[in-house]
């Protein structure tokens, strides 16, 4: 199987980038919630 360092590479960023983005949104969305808190 030549092509499976590939393979696994590839799955490794799509994995890390699905999880940072979110990540990402979840803290995007907890900020979101703590600006309207302090608006009010």
């Amino acid at each position: 199987m030549p092509h499976f360092p590939f393979i696994a590479a590839a799955y490794g960023i799509t994995i890390a980038l699905l999880g940072g983005f979110l990540v990402w949104s979840l803290w995007r969305m907890r900020r979101a919630e703590r600006a309207v808190e302090e608006k009010r």
